[in-house]
């Protein structure tokens, strides 16, 4: 079967938006370094820069809060455009700088903004597609992603070596590119704006919006809160997801820290290998993954991807050979894909057009918590039980929150008022 098969006849502005991502993420250079910018070059301590990057986690929050709010009340892509170009002019004067100690706080500034149209994407996307399209759209935006991640680190690596200045004037440049394409090509989506009309007949993307939406996609009124009690099911999947990214959180802090207690000084080369493998298996698979998948409903997607978790790292509680830590990494990943792609589709297909910005912002937030405090929750219990027991907790989690995803996905009549898209 080709591969690339299930892309076919996309929305125009799907694909321009594919592009646009991987140039944004060949250029995700500053980010990537900053620990290393704070320790080596400006000679912070480790607490001081432990403190630093959990602050850029934190602005995060209010980034995303007010940029769903803006994207739902003035639009998608005034907000994607104006909060992804704040975010580079906040990176340019980092080149002029140097070593100074304001850099820090203008990359705190660049994240502020790019956080801020972080939801304004997601509604974008949502806008453009239909619960046919979905599925594929976001499997094409994640394969975008991870293309210029696969590359864009090693670039990085070089410029924080030798042309530090660069660093900052690259990332700069490339998120402007990105964000030329979408203000170029891709129209207003959001359902109120005049323009999204016009595009419809142009694009031949938004006759759902400006005409029939499905019943669980159509605008309410009220609060953000008020349409999220009205919709319980949205809530209760982003907890589950909160713990699935408790558990995926360990590949990025016990995982390395197991390498290095299984093959000592070489542990560190063993895990940036099993990286690479990760990122090589994102790329490879996402389309077959899709399209396998294709059918099956996002929510019994997302229970598969849990079973996937489970059974790639709980298998490193057993397993002490590179070969075999290679096969875990592959199965994990196959959970990543999984779950990266039919989480997006899942609340997609279960926000209403009127709160999709503000919506996308706080289960992200949620969803997200897991990731950010899974290092810290790792790093207790490794405090007082033996590293390789984070992988038999991580197997349970992940199991049994699958078990959940399976339930719910069979449960019906879970929004009152409101018929749950669990297709």
């Amino acid at each position: 079967m080709n591969p690339v098969a299930v892309y076919r006849g996309l929305p125009v502005s799907v694909y321009v938006v594919f592009i646009a991502r991987i140039v944004n993420s060949l250029g995700n250079f500053v980010f990537p370094f900053l620990s290393l910018f704070l320790t080596t070059k400006l000679g912070l301590s480790k607490a001081e820069t432990g403190f630093f990057i959990m602050l850029a986690s934190t602005v995060h929050v209010p980034g995303s809060m007010l940029g769903g709010k803006l994207s739902d009340h003035m639009g998608r892509k005034l907000v994607v455009v104006g909060g992804m170009t704040l975010s580079a002019l906040s990176l340019v004067p980092c080149a002029l700088l140097g070593i100074s100690p304001l850099v820090p706080w203008l990359v705190l500034a660049a994240g502020f903004f790019m956080a801020l149209s972080a939801p304004a994407q997601s509604a974008m996307i949502t806008d453009l597609t239909t619960p046919d399209t979905r599925k594929a759209t976001f499997s094409l935006l994640y394969l975008g992603h991870n293309i210029g991640f696969a590359v864009g680190p090693m670039i990085a690596g070089f410029l924080f070596r030798s042309h530090l200045p660069l660093l900052f004037l690259g990332d700069a440049a490339t998120t402007l590119l990105s964000i030329a394409l979408v203000a170029r090509f891709v129209p207003e989506t959001a359902p109120h704006a005049a323009s999204a009309v016009a595009a419809a007949r142009a694009d031949g993307v938004l006759e759902t919006e400006v005409s029939v939406l499905p019943e669980s996609e159509r605008a309410e009124r009220g609060s953000v809160l008020e349409v999220l009690l009205r919709r319980p099911i949205l809530l209760v999947s982003s907890f589950l997801l909160l713990i699935y990214s408790l558990v995926y959180s360990q590949h990025i802090f016990s995982l390395p820290i197991q390498m290095q207690a299984l093959f000592g000084d070489v542990g560190a080369v063993y895990y940036g290998t099993l990286m690479s493998v990760n990122a090589i298996t994102v790329v490879v698979l996402t389309s077959s993954i899709t399209t396998a998948t294709l059918k099956v409903r996002p929510m019994v997607s997302m229970g598969l991807a849990g079973l996937f978790f489970a059974a790639g790292f709980g298998m490193i509680y057993l397993i002490h050979s590179v070969p075999l830590l290679l096969v875990s990494t592959v199965v994990w990943t196959i959970g990543e894909v999984l779950n990266s792609v039919n989480s997006g589709v899942f609340i997609a297909n279960n926000s209403p057009s009127s709160h999709r910005g503000r919506i996308s912002a706080v289960l992200d937030i949620i969803a997200g918590a897991g990731f950010a405090f899974g290092p810290w929750l790792g790093g207790m219990w490794i405090e007082v039980h033996p590293i390789q027991t984070v992988w038999a907790a991580s197997f349970f989690l992940a199991l049994g929150t699958a078990a959940l995803m399976f339930f719910f996905a069979g449960a019906r009549g879970l929004k009152p008022g409101v018929a749950a898209n669990l297709d």
